[in-house]
């Protein structure tokens, strides 16, 4: 059996650039998953998806000839069923050894728990790869994730896109293949419009330097890297910096088959308008890169990437400055007609704007978010009065045109008509920071007053929404709970506030009751602990730290957070696993003994064991120890000091028996493994991290 490269492609109309990416895998991961399936040698080497927006397409470096040697084994009836007393073949057995086409004297023998039985053992030649690749790419087609299959000409095919070529070739052969009405030959075609004519595949293995004469980039991470360094170095060529972000960037990669870098202006007065705005605008709906100032500004030039490399790069310039225009334009419109407004005037409308039927309108969310404000920000050294005004001017952007045009400008087009308002900086930049985080990897607010609003907001949202019975469920979440308590709780501890959640939430409640309603503070917490369990999880924290902390329900976030810290330091220790152990067996102890009286104090004159003479005298020290670096959070310390017992724990364990018959010795040992399982666990509940 030889090995040689496999090329398959398929040549269609341009596909959805969002579902091209899984498309590609799809194609690539049922191509070869069919040949593995099948036993075909496959060597993979780097290989990858290969596709363009007219293509999908599987390139391996090594694919066997044909199978192996096919082997099968079918058991068959057992001897007291396949022969009769005499030796004979029953019809059982005569019925067996005809469905596997042998005579029953050719039958093999086998033997299991229950005894000897029948077994038809066959061999056959593997078929040879080219009569298998039909149906494997039959199965790949079937399988692909296409929710809408398109049809088209006068017959039953159907596929994402109308289908228009198809190569199948094993090294230099064509493997005949009749698929969606198409017979495969070796002819890809090239770039639509810089080459628009067949391309001959001599050879499976120079297919990607084929098209690449023909003016296509058939891997997308080479069209990517091409496209980074065009408009990173366009855009340094006109004296700016690129912004590219990944999903744009992603898009663009998967719209061209031969990147162009095209730079492009637009008219300097449309700067006046948030820049949000205008690189949303080229950004979503044009797919263009803006071209920032070294401190971030947007500046009146942007980077198109066309799929061609044209002679008349001015003109298409032109053609996409043109569209452009019309959306600027529309942008400065209702920019002007906002500050005609002004942002004070916009909040009127609120009171006209449910938020939620049961919870009341807009106005009365910004109401609750105030008064919320208000009693947070003195806790945190921020002004109440500037906490209120930011609260009572945050959402009155969503009655203006601009964010009815870009509703992901919300908080941002408020910033900006803050500023024109002539309201306090401090204000303004809240008004925005209000929304952060807005997505997963985001930041928190920057500023002090930015993120008291922001805890504001997502307590009244998490209230509320407990409240009015929109707890979510399964996919569900229409208010975005969950979101709003990782933004929550994430905010608490990023910002260093050490703030009580309970009272928190118990401020929340407050402005709920003129709707009176209340939410279930402890299941509130809960939720929002849970929430923090795919945090820290990706900051590499085990779960049975995470779970140790937890146990312990810290009142603040932020102490929860420098628990977590401390109980990762403490877990490195050689000696955590021992007293992670022994306080779990403390605990163990302590419960199986419900029916003692434990005193609240060690009595040493009770002590009869050196052990426990030792243990008590080491647990006093550590007690007097670790409880001012208790009072002052300082969790390290306590873990680091209390590793410290382990020689006196193991000896007790080892030498003092502490069920003892007499009734007072056991009271006095319990009173003491209640003392030091008491301080073992004040800063999380170490027995989780036993083994």
């Amino acid at each position: 059996m030889s090995i040689k490269p496999l090329l398959i492609e398929l040549g269609v109309e341009e596909l959805p650039v969002k579902a091209l990416p899984g498309l590609s895998q799809a194609f690539f991961d049922g191509i070869v998953g069919g040949l593995e399936k099948r036993g075909v040698a496959v060597e993979r080497g780097d290989a990858k998806p290969l596709s363009t927006p007219r293509r999908l397409a599987v390139l391996l470096p090594g694919v066997g000839t044909e199978q192996p040697e096919q082997h099968s084994e079918v058991l068959g009836p057992y001897l007291n069923i396949g022969l009769d007393a005499d030796g004979n073949p029953t019809k059982a057995l005569a019925g067996f050894a005809a469905k596997a086409g042998l005579d029953w004297t050719q039958l093999e023998r086998t033997t299991d728990a229950k005894g000897e039985r029948f077994v038809a053992r066959t061999r056959k030649p593997g078929a040879a790869t080219a009569e298998l690749i039909p149906e494997i790419l039959a199965e790949t087609i079937a399988a692909m994730p296409i929710p809408k299959p398109m049809r088209w000409g006068a017959h039953a095919h159907a596929f994402a896109r109308p289908v228009h070529w198809l190569v199948v070739l094993h090294g230099k052969d064509i493997v005949p293949v009749q698929l969606l009405g198409l017979t495969s030959d070796r002819f890809s075609r090239g770039h639509r419009f810089m080459h628009d004519k067949q391309v001959w595949i001599s050879d499976a293995a120079e297919y990607v330097e084929a098209l690449a004469g023909a003016k296509v980039l058939v891997d997308a991470e080479l069209r990517r890297e091409r496209i980074l360094a065009q408009v990173s170095e366009t855009a340094t060529a006109a004296g700016g910096v690129a912004r590219i972000s990944e999903d744009n960037l992603a898009q663009v990669v998967h719209l061209c088959e031969w990147p162009a870098p095209v730079l492009c202006r637009f008219e300097r007065e449309f700067l006046a308008v948030p820049q949000e705005a205008l690189i949303e605008t080229m950004e979503i709906n044009q797919k263009f890169f803006p071209v920032l100032d070294g401190e971030g500004r947007l500046t009146e030039q942007f980077i198109g990437i066309a799929n061609i490399e044209s002679r008349e790069v001015a003109e298409v310039a032109k053609g996409y400055e043109r569209v452009i225009r019309p959306r600027f334009s529309d942008a400065k419109f209702f920019f002007d007609e906002d500050l005609k407004q002004g942002l004070e005037a916009m909040g009127a409308g609120l009171s006209s704007v449910t938020y939620q039927a049961k919870l009341g309108t807009v106005a009365d969310k910004v109401a609750r978010v105030a008064a919320l404000a208000a009693v947070i920000a003195p806790q945190v050294g921020v002004d109440a009065a500037k906490a209120q005004r930011a609260a009572q001017l945050a959402k009155n952007d969503l009655q203006s045109y601009m964010v009815g045009e870009f509703p992901e400008l919300q908080g941002i087009a408020g910033r900006h008509y803050a500023v024109a308002a002539g309201e306090d900086a401090e204000v303004a930049l809240a008004i925005d920071e209000a929304y952060q985080p807005r997505f997963a990897a985001d930041d928190i607010a920057a500023s002090a007053l930015g993120k008291v609003l922001a805890i504001a907001e997502r307590l009244d949202t998490l209230a509320g929404g407990f409240a009015a019975g929109l707890k979510p469920t399964g996919n569900k979440d229409p208010f975005a709970l969950r979101r709003n308590a990782l933004g929550l709780a994430r905010t608490l501890i990023e910002s260093g506030f050490d703030l009580d959640l309970g009272a928190l939430l118990a401020a929340a409640n407050v402005g709920l009751a003129a709707k009176g309603m209340q939410a279930d503070a402890s299941e509130l917490y809960d939720f929002i602990i849970d929430r923090l369990k795919g945090y820290y999880a990706d900051r590499g924290v085990p779960t049975s730290q995470f779970n140790a902390v937890a146990e312990r329900k810290p009142a603040s976030l932020y102490d929860f957070d420098r628990r977590i810290d401390a109980i990762g330091i403490f877990a490195a220790l050689p000696e955590a696993a021992a007293l992670a152990a022994a306080n779990k067996r403390i605990g163990n102890i302590l419960r199986k003994a419900e029916d003692v009286v434990i005193p609240d104090s060690v009595d040493a004159a009770l002590l009869a064991e050196p052990a426990e003479s030792a243990l008590a005298e080491a647990v006093a020290a550590a007690i007097a120890q670790t409880t001012p670096a208790l009072e002052s959070k300082d969790y390290v310390a306590v873990l680091t000091r209390l590793a410290g017992l382990r020689p006196q724990v193991d000896a007790f364990f080892d030498g003092v028996m502490v069920n003892a018959e007499d009734p007072a010795l056991r009271a006095n040992r319990l009173a003491l493994l209640k003392q030091l399982g008491g301080r073992l666990g004040a800063v999380a509940a170490i027995e989780h991290l036993s083994s």
